[in-house]
């Protein structure tokens, strides 16, 4: 059957669908506009369209860790509102998507968005996240991603803070496979990712710390006694080596007070765990996901709102 313009803009009318796709959806289900909408839904074009330009700053940082414990993906996923985030649709979503991640392993956001979803092999995680996008009504987005893999002893552990605003995964090494499974390598792990969620350490120990970061952090810390008036003498042999040391202890993991026990470095600490779990231990990495950061959010201005509704 012909299908008319006014048909057509009806269809977009609801579901804010491009004038092609409402047209094709049409044409699919001669002419049938519940039909047309359902057949959007089903492609995960209605109301996709116009909900992804807007600014997805909630949601949540998922983990998934392997049985065996040897590998795992941290992930963020946002969402326009915190009440959206905490719906099961989008719980759902979010576990769908790390899970697939864990399984297929892509390397990169354009990889993952082509890949067909792991457990149904008609539709994308693209058209996927189109399809949850439609069915929440909010604009949804997979934002980044981390994959680690343990080669050789050792396990990965995650920390989610606050159901998924902060989310920290830790790979630690071990001489002993076999204390990957006792509560207090667990325990040990915990800590540790807690300790990177409140502290916030960019490095594990000084040796990862670039030459160049380095080289500017004394250059700032020098020009600042020279200004002062400090002698280049002492800036160079007392105040820069000690302004370091404190660097250390604020950006690198092992140099770092415990937040448990602040008479503990970090250090510290993983000797005590060593002779807890009755195994060397180490950390290799971490990696620390705060929700929504870096993502200018919209703030709203009631009171100019209501002034322009007023015609104030």
């Amino acid at each position: 059957m012909a299908i008319t313009a006014q048909q057509v803009k009806e269809l977009r009318d609801l579901t804010d669908c491009g004038i092609m796709d409402c047209k094709k959806a049409l044409t699919e289900c001669d002419g049938d506009i519940e039909k047309a909408k359902a057949w959007l839904r089903e492609k995960g074009m209605a109301k996709a369209e116009k909900k992804s330009a807007r600014i997805a700053a909630e949601g949540a940082v998922v983990a998934k860790i392997a049985d065996d414990k040897k590998s795992g993906v941290l992930v963020e996923i946002n969402i326009e509102t915190d009440f959206a985030a905490n719906t099961d649709k989008f719980k759902a979503f979010a576990e769908t998507i790390a899970t697939h991640i864990l399984t297929k392993k892509p390397a990169d956001i354009e990889e993952l968005m082509a890949q067909n979803l792991y457990n149904d092999d008609s539709k994308t995680i693209e058209i996927y996240q189109k399809e949850t996008i439609a069915d929440i009504g909010e604009n949804t987005s997979i934002r980044r991603f981390v994959i680690y893999e343990v080669e050789g002893n050792g396990a990965v552990a995650s920390y989610i803070h606050m159901g998924g605003k902060v989310g920290v995964f830790v790979e630690v090494t071990t001489d002993d496979d076999s204390v990957i499974t006792k509560p207090e390598f667990a325990d040990f792990a915990k800590n540790i990712g807690m300790q990177v969620a409140s502290m916030r350490p960019n490095w594990v120990s000084e040796e990862e710390v670039p030459q160049e970061e380095l080289d500017k952090e004394v250059e700032i810390i020098k020009n600042k006694a020279l200004e002062e008036g400090k002698p280049e003498k002492i800036v160079m042999e007392r105040i820069v080596p000690g302004q370091i040391k404190n660097f250390y202890k604020l950006n690198c993991l092992v140099d770092q007070e415990f937040f448990r026990d602040d008479d503990l470095t970090i250090s510290q600490y993983i000797d005590q765990s060593i002779k807890a779990i009755g195994a060397n231990v180490s950390v290799v990495r971490f990696t620390r996901f705060g929700l929504g950061e870096g993502i200018e959010k919209k703030v709203d201005d009631f009171a100019e709102e209501v002034r322009k509704q007023a015609g104030l």
